[in-house]
This record gives structure tokens, C-alpha cells and sequence, in this order.
């Protein structure tokens, strides 16, 4: 089985090396002239994010004021009432900060040819503009940089191109909002943290370090005897250091500090989102700063089509620290079902959750001793994409992609009403060099 993080490209970039052809891309234009973004036999315009949307439009502009209610669509009471069916303010916050993951991701210089491979194309000042987020009343303070722990051997260094062992690349960002129109209609002033997906062949090698680890310094009570256990790659990659690269836990902590001695006044709230392997790191960043922050201001997570973390001591943790964790899940998505298994034992995050593993009690002692017991975390905001008429069926890659969830969120409404006909339809590919899947 292939494991498909996320991995994307912009169409702009030459094909890749042979070596790659295996590896599913997200497609997204790099220029600002054009606001479309095709999938593999499908096109999803900006407009499609919203009814009424406009090119000129902001993605400040698409939200409702929330005021006094933020905590609410931050998930202080566990998103209650609001997902089933979908509260429309909270479709449109998923949205929006769907937007700055879609940043990320664009920003990212996927080409192995470019002597600018792995690192961020843009500018901080110049970012949002560049991928067309166009204004956000954010502004980026921080660029942050993921360093893989695992070293190739000297002898496949030699054989294979540089950029086959790149080690650290830049992997997102954090942005304050600054605007103050923007953080009267938040109701707080707001500080993203933003995650793209898997992108260099080192960071594929990290995600398939699928066995648990115990978190380092965990001080507190345990779930079943046991403390706080993650997926060791996704660790390593949130830990890892060389001697010219700071972690990306190092630089996370110094931001984090340095906003709340500058904000910490005032009504503040951390939101960390990702997409895909992404996703993972902004539920490990998000226990770090609970972990590490004394009466840490509020954490929300927003995840899209992420793998699972961490085992029940780890959620339990999460719970206990008031962290927020949105889910947005695809069922027809094999990431959101990888890596081990969830075992029946009555408190399963979800209990609506599809892909509960039921074993035997042998086999379930055995997988438990290999470290490969997971639990889901936080609330889960579940989508099918069978549901919409306007999407592939049984493409794997596709209902994988971050605009496919994108989609599928604007099209949501309930359980009993998963895509609403009022939904903006797609349009075909017009030029097939657009297509930017391998």
C-alpha cells in the first residue's frame, strides 16, 4: 500500500525524476493572475468557497462576525450542535484557515533543479499576495523550518542527487493578526500556525516510522499505566536538529513565547493547522505549547486529512489541557486510517469512527506490544467524497488532496444532507499540460 502525505508540486515546476513518478502531488498555480486549481479530471474555482464570492474578495472578507461567540467556533464546548448539521460561520473559519495551509503549500519550491529546492519561494512581506490568499489581516512573523532525523548512508548519498537527502526544509509558518477591523470581527486577536504536507524524500521516509514513542519529559498522570506515545517519525521531525537548523520545536517555542510577552493582555488564541502530515505536526505543536505554557492562551487545532498521532495516554493528555482538535476527515481518505489500529475498548474518540480495528485478544496483546495501538483525537468533522457529484470516484489521490476537502466542506450540510445541490458545480480541464498529477 502506498502512503500517500500530501506531497505537492505547482504546475509551473518540470517533471520530476523517475524516481518520483510514484508520488501523488497536489496541484496549485504559483501565479496571482489566475484563482483555479485542477485536480486530476476536475476544476475547483475560489468562487465555489463561497456562493458570492468574487476574485477580489478577501479571505477576511468571507466570514460573519464572531465576536463575543470566537470561543464557541474555537471549540470551547467541543463544536456542540455545530457540525451536524454544519454551523455556516464555522464553515467558513474551516475555510479560511484552510486558506493559509493552501499557502503553505504554494509557497513550498518543490523543483530538485532549483538551488532555492525546499526552501520558501516567497517573502514574508510578500506571501500571501504571491500564492493569491490575498488580504488576511495576518501578518507572518516567523518562517519555520522541519528537519528529517534519519540520515541516508554515505555510500546512497553518492549514488543519488543532493536533493535526495535534504534534511531540513521549510515546512510553514506563524501569522498574528494585525489588522484591527479583522481582530474586532474575531472577537481576539488570532495567531495561525500553518503546516503544509509531505514534500522531500526524507519526510516520506519519517512518516513510514509508523511505531509509537514515549514523548521526552512527559511529567503527569498516565492513561492504563501508560504516558503520552506519538508516531516516532512525526517526533523526529518536530524534534530533530542539525548544527546550522534550530528544531522546529525550538523555533516554534521561541515564536509562541515571544507573542504571548507581547500579547498576552489581550484576548489571544493559538490556531494550528495543517493538511496530511501537516496536520500531525500541528497536534504535536499544539501539546508542546499546552505542555510547555502555563495558563497558555487558547489552542485550537484544525486538521485536514491527517493521520493518526499519538495512543489514548496522549489524547487523554490533550483533553485534559483544554486543547481544541477539529478533524476534518475524508471516509474515502486511507491517511485518516493509518498508521496501526484503533482498538474497541468503548472510548474511542469517535464513536461514529468507520475504521475501529476488532481483533482478537491475542492478536490485540500483540499489537499493543509492538507499540501500534492509536487513538483518534478531538472532534471529527466527517465527509465523504462519494458524495459529490463532482469528484472522481475511487481515485485515492484525489480524496487525499486538501482541495478536495476544501469541497467537500463548502458542500457539507449534515448527515442526512452530505452535499447541498446549491453547491457550485466544477468545471472540466481546458488544457490537459495543467494536469499536475504523476
Amino acid at each position: 500500500m502506498r502512503l500517500v502525505f500530501g506531497a505537492v508540486r505547482p504546475f509551473s515546476t518540470p517533471p520530476l525524476p523517475k524516481a518520483l513518478a510514484g508520488m501523488h502531488y497536489y496541484a496549485a498555480s504559483t501565479t496571482t493572475k489566475t484563482k483555479s486549481f485542477a485536480f486530476r479530471s476536475f476544476e475547483v474555482s475560489c468562487s465555489s468557497l463561497n456562493k458570492h464570492d468574487s476574485s477580489k474578495r478577501s479571505v477576511s472578507d468571507q466570514s460573519a462576525k464572531l465576536g463575543k461567540r470566537w470561543m464557541e467556533f474555537q471549540g470551547i464546548n467541543n463544536w456542540e450542535g455545530m457540525l451536524d448539521p454544519l454551523d455556516n460561520n464555522l464553515r467558513c473559519e474551516i475555510l479560511r484557515y484552510g486558506k493559509f495551509v493552501e499557502a503553505a503549500y504554494r509557497s513550498f519550491d518543490f523543483d530538485p533543479s532549483s538551488p532555492t529546492y525546499s526552501s520558501c519561494l516567497h517573502t514574508r512581506n510578500s506571501l500571501f499576495a504571491q500564492t493569491g490568499v490575498g488580504e488576511t489581516g495576518y501578518k507572518i512573523t516567523r518562517n519555520l523550518r522541519a528537519t528529517c532525523g534519519v540520515q541516508l548512508p554515505s555510500w546512497l548519498n553518492m549514488a543519488h542527487p543532493s536533493w535526495v537527502s535534504t534534511q531540513s526544509a521549510w515546512i510553514g509558518y506563524v501569522a498574528v493578526c494585525q489588522d484591527k477591523e479583522e481582530i474586532a470581527r474575531l472577537g481576539r486577536r488570532d495567531v495561525v500556525i500553518s503546516f503544509r504536507g509531505t514534500a522531500t524524500c526524507l519526510e516520506w521516509v519519517e512518516n513510514l516510522r509508523a511505531t509509537l514513542t514515549k514523548l521526552p519529559n512527559h511529567v503527569g498522570p498516565t492513561e492504563n499505566g501508560k504516558g503520552p506515545m506519538v508516531e516516532s517519525g512525526f517526533l523526529s521531525l518536530y524534534t530533530s536538529r542539525t548544527a546550522t537548523c534550530r528544531s522546529l520545536q525550538e523555533m516554534v517555542r521561541e515564536e509562541i513565547a515571544r507573542v504571548i510577552e507581547m500579547y498576552g493582555d489581550e484576548p489571544l488564541s493559538f490556531t494550528i493547522t495543517g493538511h496530511s502530515l501537516g496536520a500531525a505536526l500541528a497536534t504535536l505543536t499544539a501539546y508542546d505549547i499546552t505542555t510547555t505554557y502555563e495558563n497558555a492562551p487558547m489552542v485550537t487545532v484544525i486538521s485536514f486529512g491527517g493521520p493518526r498521532v499519538g495512543n489514548r495516554g496522549f489524547r487523554a493528555h490533550l483533553e485534559r489541557s483544554g486543547t481544541r482538535i477539529l478533524r476534518i476527515v475524508n471516509s474515502d481518505d486511507v491517511i485518516t486510517k493509518v498508521p496501526g489500529f484503533v482498538l474497541k475498548h468503548g472510548d474511542v474518540a469517535c464513536k461514529q469512527s468507520t475504521h475501529v480495528a476488532s481483533i482478537p485478544g491475542w492478536m490485540r496483546k500483540c499489537v499493543e506490544e509492538m507499540q501500534w495501538v492509536y487513538a483518534d483525537v478531538g472532534q471529527e468533522l466527517r465527509l465523504s467524497s462519494r458524495e459529490s457529484p463532482y469528484l472522481p470516484k475511487g481515485d485515492i489521490a484525489t480524496c487525499h488532496d486538501l482541495k478536495t476537502y476544501l469541497h467537500l466542506v463548502n458542500g457539507f450540510v449534515s448527515s442526512t444532507c452530505p452535499f447541498r445541490s446549491s453547491s457550485q458545480s466544477t468545471e472540466p480541464i481546458s488544457h490537459p499540460r495543467e494536469n499536475a498529477w504523476v
